[in-house]
């Protein structure tokens, strides 16, 4: 117990136990030692006993278990016995140790020297004298023993118990068992060791080796008289840690502890006795031996004397301590090592700081994201400076910089410099109060699309503020004046001055000619000034005006602010509405490029799209694209109708979200590239994978909805893939409306595939709809009821015209859902189409025999077949299609073979077989005897081609009907 805390005591009032707690609680960070002994020098005041000791536990000495490591009134012929007691057994420590709490002996059992010799108690002590131990509590078991020496027959109560645990939980919470510090300083915070060799402290070095078993510990003696320490050849590792300083044996005998528990590498630095009754800093390091069963045999490595580094750190921990600005270093437990003079009083707490984790500092914790910045520059390693508010409202200015093993925080009072830099903002507040009519109005004109537009925000923010109630914008153009437009004026005036000749505007001409603005205060100076104008400004009730050049997309121009009584303009108006105009110029300038990249826009979304829908025997169908209100920011929706082999028909409906070019161009890119796969006869759900992969290449902000089926006149299904695509309605030749139920996959680019495939059979006649959710989607109306109002519009019109094309429809649907003049927040895409069935008597197949004969077969089906739909010019082309084709399969491809024959507009030739072999055209030489079947082929046929599906593929053909 240091001096200061002795007199707190005295002057306690209540003094007793809770007295005892208390001067604890304020107790000082002075070492592990320091918190043993103050927790022994209390207990064994308030017990009367005789004395007390502190064990902590090591592994690897013998049959020891339990280190002295302190003690308090004890003699050393009392405790040599007690310096390492096994940590089994029935002596007190070792009990409460194992078990845990407390426990009281009325008699001392002392350690045994030799098995079965227990040792005498030594003539100073009683022999009827008790024992009371407590165990020191930890995370994970007791971590150590506080024992007292009791005098005969006191036994202590439930209270005396009580009050020993709970010192020795207060002296387990203060032991820190961290490496001890030279004037609060840690070594590696200046790293003394590092740094070229000729810059280092000189060092002494030798070896040494501890026999776990046997005790024996070896020590360089040229080491040892190196730094003065006079040591026997023969010594022992008990005799060694009694040379070791009382403050740093428990730390000392844990990371003993843990290098033997890990089986691992053990360094330490400490304080050991010199023959001169001084201490010499030793940083030991080595490494655990295991024996052949894997315990832990022997200890082996190299010992510095590093007394001269800490001696270089005294003179430093003392600079720092005294230094003007806050200094403070914290370990990689964010324990505080060291605080300066300044630090403390930033922090707000007394000395005892040290030792304390950071985060539990209430001005710590009052500073947001200080602990954040704190471990983010320990995380990264690169040193940080920034300012903070403390919670004594005064401002600082925090640097936090990485060091080996923790931290530091270097803190300067920057609160006069801030003050100044308030008082500079509270200077210019009068300029911001101005700037902030610039700042509404700049927001305003960002928003205006047209020069009406700029006319209306500039009368919307200025007028008001300057107290004005007129503005007229006007531009030049073949030198004469054209209206933008105007507020507050009546129309005679704007009709007289809309084209009239610049020259006979006086104050316009003035004010373009020398491009500085004119104000004129009251009528009488316009009329003095300009005498040949009194017509026109008597038009009007205005008394005072502003005239503000502008020049707007290379052509000059006016703005004219203009008030309802003579006005006088101060310096700071006249500098105001000189800003104002500059804007209104950009403006203008910015409207007038605005209305140029609309028509491009527009022309550009008009090139995207298709031109025109084919006209298939499948489906009749029609289209509308509704561009959204946004000007010049085209959208990405789009739709497409695919011609496929056997009169297969894709329909495609997609939208790229966003709006703007890039939108647009990733739309075209989309659109083509569904063309493209679609040529190669891919089903919908792969076609839509190899879409979202395309996506998923564009960036993480790129998402894009579609929905691709293909119909078939024969089976009369669609076949669809939906990746977030509003679903298709099905409307039925009786009128009924379907809206197929299946959740559609992810949009592209956010989805994993394989995407899900509906089949939804269509009769003939039904009306197939498609559309983007701009169509059914607003910001009154959700898709669902979008969606049933798109339902019900189509079967009312339908009700009212059954024979209604899809032309027709679409426009009835488009007005329905989107009225003309509403502004639309998204573009929207409608594609309706009718669909059509192949008659059964326009298409016939076969099975063909897997060996040679089916060639012939194939042509006599063929010559049959076209005989009986009158096709007989045909035939001769086709045998020899079909006996090619045939021939491929039997040579190159494996059954079954199939023979289908559609008439449409064209004849459609298709020879199927079980193999997903890609045919190629190829170039045969002279004397080749194969490979010209699909050069004839393809010479023959009008088109050819390849369609796989879950079955293998079908090479196609098709020929040219005369007259169809």
């Amino acid at each position: 117990m240091s001096a200061r805390q002795g007199r707190e005591w005295e002057a306690s009032s209540e003094g007793g136990r809770a007295g005892r707690l208390r001067m604890l609680a304020a107790f000082e960070d002075e070492g592990d030692a320091a918190a043993l002994l103050a927790a022994l020098h209390h207990l064994t005041a308030e017990f009367g006993a005789l004395g007390g000791m502190a064990h902590l536990p090591v592994a690897g000495i013998g049959q020891a278990g339990l280190r002295l490591v302190a003690s308090s009134g004890l003699p050393a012929a009392f405790t040599r016995a007690w310096d390492v007691i096994p940590s089994s057994g029935r002596l007190a420590p070792a009990r409460v140790v194992l078990d845990g709490g407390t426990l009281w002996l009325p008699a001392v059992e002392y350690p045994r020297q030799e098995p079965g010799r227990p040792v005498a108690a030594p003539p100073f002590v009683a022999p009827s004298a008790g024992i009371a131990a407590a165990a020191l509590p930890g995370p994970d078991g007791p971590r150590g023993a506080l024992s007292l020496i009791t005098p005969p027959l006191a036994e202590p109560d439930a209270a005396d118990l009580s009050f020993l645990a709970e010192v020795a939980a207060w002296a387990a919470g203060r032991l820190r068992l961290s490496a001890p510090r030279t004037g609060g300083l840690s070594p590696a915070l200046l790293s003394p060791l590092e740094g070229p060799a000729q810059q280092r402290p000189r060092l002494r070095i030798g070896t040494w080796s501890w026999d776990m078993e046997s005790g024996d510990f070896f020590v360089d003696q040229r080491f040892l008289a190196g730094i003065g320490i006079d040591w026997p050849p023969g010594g022992r590792m008990r005799e060694w840690a009694t040379l070791v300083h009382p403050e740093d044996r428990p730390y000392s005998v844990h990371v003993l502890v843990e290098a033997i528990r890990t089986r691992g590498s053990y360094e330490a630095e400490y304080r050991v006795a010199t023959a001169d009754r001084g201490y010499a800093w030793v940083r030991v390091r080595g490494r655990v031996d295991v024996d052949e069963h894997g315990e832990p045999a022997r200890l082996e490595g190299t010992v510095y004397d590093t007394t001269e580094a800490h001696a270089a750190l005294e003179p430093v921990g003392r600079a720092l301590r005294h230094m003007t600005d806050g200094f403070l270093s914290v370990d990689s437990d964010w324990r505080i090592e060291f605080v300066n003079v300044a630090a403390e009083k930033l922090l707000g707490s007394a000395p005892s700081v040290a030792g304390t984790i950071l985060w539990d500092l209430p001005a710590i914790r009052h500073v947001p994201r200080l602990e954040q910045l704190c471990r983010e520059v320990v995380r990264t390693g690169t040193p940080l400076d920034f300012d903070v508010r403390w919670p004594d409202d005064r401002w600082y200015h925090l640097r936090l910089v990485p060091v080996p093993g923790g931290l530091t925080l270097y803190s300067t009072d920057i609160t006069e410099r801030r003050l100044r830099e308030i008082e500079r903002a509270a200077a210019e507040r009068v300029a911001a109060d101005r700037s902030e009519l610039i700042g509404g109005l700049t927001a305003a004109l960002a928003e205006a699309l047209t020069p009406r537009d700029v006319v209306d925000a500039v009368a919307g923010c200025v007028l008001p503020q300057v107290g004005a109630v007129g503005l007229l914008v006007a531009t030049v153009i073949d030198g004469r004046l054209a209206v933008t437009g105007a507020v507050g004026y009546p129309d005679a005036m704007l009709d007289a001055l809309d084209g009239r000749p610049v020259g006979t505007v006086h104050p316009t001409v003035e004010v373009m000619r020398r491009r500085r603005a004119r104000f004129i205060e009251s009528r009488a100076e316009f009329l003095a000034s300009y005498p040949g104008t009194g017509g026109l400004v008597r038009t009007s009730d205005k008394q005072a005006w502003a005239f503000l050049p502008l020049r707007a997309s290379g052509r000059e121009g006016v703005c004219v602010v203009s008030f309802d009584r003579p006005h006088t303009f101060a310096k700071e108006q006249r500098t105001l509405l000189g800003e104002v105009s500059g804007l209104i110029s950009q403006a203008l300038d910015r409207a007038g490029l605005y209305e140029e990249a609309a028509t491009r826009a527009r022309e550009l979304q008009s090139a995207l799209l298709p031109r025109e829908l084919p006209a298939l025997p499948a489906v009749t169908a029609a289209a509308r694209y509704l561009p959204a209100g946004h000007g010049a920011e085209v959208g990405g929706d789009w739709y497409d109708v695919i011609r496929l082999s056997a009169d297969r028909v894709a329909l495609v409906v997609g939208d790229v979200m966003g709006h703007g070019m890039p939108e647009a161009a990733t739309m075209g890119r989309l659109r083509t590239a569904v063309r493209t796969l679609s040529e190669l006869e891919l089903p919908p759900a792969e076609i839509l994978g190899r879409l979202n992969d395309i996506v998923a290449d564009l960036g993480d902000d790129s998402f894009v909805t579609c929905l691709y089926g293909v119909y078939d006149p024969v089976t009369h299904d669609l076949r669809y893939a939906n990746a977030g695509h509003p679903p298709p309605a099905v409307v039925r030749p009786d009128h009924t409306v379907d809206l197929p139920v299946s959740v559609p996959d992810p949009p592209l680019g956010t989805a994993v595939p394989p995407f899900d495939t509906v089949t939804v059979s269509l009769p003939e006649g039904s009306l197939l709809v498609l559309c983007t959710d701009g169509l059914v989607e607003s910001a009154d109306r959700d898709v669902d009821a979008g969606l049933a109002r798109l339902a019900d519009t189509l079967r009312t019109e339908l009700l009212r015209r059954p024979a209604a094309t899809p032309n027709a429809l679409c426009e009835a649907v488009t007005a329905a859902l989107v009225p003309a003049g509403r502004p639309v927040g998204d573009d929207a895409v409608l594609l309706l189409a009718r669909v059509h069935h192949l008659p059964p008597g326009d298409v016939v197949s076969w099975v063909l025999p897997d060996d040679p004969r089916a060639a012939g077969e194939a042509r006599a089906h063929v010559r049959a077949q076209l005989a009986a739909w009158g096709l007989d010019e045909l035939s001769t082309a086709t045998e020899l299609i079909v006996s090619e084709l045939v021939g491929n399969v039997i040579r190159h491809a494996k059954g079954p073979i199939g023979l289908r024959l559609l008439r449409s507009r064209t004849l459609i030739c298709e020879v199927s077989d079980a193999s997903l072999t890609t045919p190629h055209i190829r170039h045969s030489s002279a004397t080749d005897e194969g490979g010209r079947g699909l050069q004839l082929v393809a010479a023959v046929a009008g088109q050819w081609g390849v369609r796989y599906d879950e079955h293998g593929k079908s090479i196609w053909t098709e020929q040219p009907i005369a007259g169809s």
